[in-house]
């Protein structure tokens, strides 16, 4: 699982967002507050950004955001009006390296995903000739919302299709989604918490808060939530769901 976080709005550096909030990435990586599956987010942490319009990149790297001695005045050197960071904790059996690692990239999008799928149930949706760049569940999810937006599906569209065809093969999947394409964030809840925080210069969507100010709105479960230069919204998610096998009631008289 992880925590992540995007913003949409007025110029911000990474270190505003990162390291000046009371309990940012660095805290909800040792400590999270909200997280319901794995206790902490060491396993790797990872940014993106968009030097210009449509042009998306990263930077990741394995182990802990507090380890890295260089990462705090990289942070200050990167700034933008759509930005995105990660804190990774693998999942069991998950490879651990960048290319595992969020965000993930596709050169025109970023996305982060908090929570597990698996890959075996949904391989039928990976189109001939995509690759994952890692074997992990979320680079593998990555690959399919490509797909999707090489399609010329809006963010929104490919967003929340994507999880309603991974959820149809894959119902016990948690799927907390944030994609971000320097103009939108879209957020899905699907298992796990998010919330959000507006203001006039902008808007923060997390995992969880990143301080205990006032503002914070938490979102139910099973929504999608985006933001852009029309505002916010939240709208909920009703995919069809598998009809799950009954269990025999072996108990006899």
């Amino acid at each position: 699982m992880c925590r992540h976080f995007a913003w949409l709005g007025d110029l911000r550096s990474l270190d505003e967002l990162i390291f000046t909030p009371s309990y940012g990435l660095p805290k909800q990586a040792a400590r999270p507050r909200w997280q319901q599956i794995e206790l902490v987010n060491l396993d790797g942490f990872g940014v993106g950004w968009f030097p210009s319009p449509a042009n998306a990149t990263n930077y990741r790297k394995t182990g802990s955001i507090l380890a890295d001695p260089d990462f705090p005045e990289f942070a200050r050197s990167i700034s933008g009006n759509c930005l995105i960071g990660a804190v990774r904790g693998a999942s069991p059996g998950m490879p651990i390296e960048e290319a595992a690692t969020a965000p993930f990239t596709n050169g025109r999008a970023l996305l982060s995903l908090n929570g597990h799928v698996n890959v075996g149930l949904n391989l039928l949706l990976l189109d001939a000739g995509y690759q994952p760049e890692s074997t992990c569940d979320a680079a593998f999810l990555a690959t399919l919302l490509w797909q999707r937006l090489d399609r010329g599906q809006p963010l929104e569209e490919a967003v929340a299709g994507l999880l309603e065809d991974v959820i149809a093969l894959d119902p016990l999947a948690c799927l907390n989604m944030l994609a971000v394409d320097g103009a939108s964030i879209v957020a899905t809840t699907w298992a796990e918490t998010l919330c959000y925080r507006t203001g006039p210069d902008g808007v923060l969507i997390a995992s969880e808060p990143h301080d205990d100010g006032p503002g914070w709105i938490r979102v139910p479960d099973r929504r999608i939530v985006v933001a852009d230069a029309q505002g916010l919204r939240v709208r909920e998610l009703t995919p069809a769901l598998p009809v799950m096998p009954a269990v025999p009631d072996l108990i006899s008289d």
